[in-house]
């Protein structure tokens, strides 16, 4: 059964910590595909950023 985890960080190290955490836990012919998206907004006083990831896998 296909399955889909989503990431969402406001640091790239923290998505990049937790996706290979959990990429660990499988071989590479269980993942079907990842999708990373970068999207920023600003506000008066900051610039915020979202680094999020989808990772598509076959289920154990």
């Amino acid at each position: 059964m296909l399955q889909v985890r989503l990431f969402d960080y406001e640091h790239e190290q923290d998505l990049q910590k937790e996706l290979n955490a959990f990429l660990a836990g499988f071989s590479s012919r269980d993942i079907i595909d990842i999708k990373y998206n970068v999207s920023a907004a600003t506000t008066d006083k900051e610039q915020i950023y979202c680094f999020s990831a989808m990772v598509i896998y076959q289920a154990k």
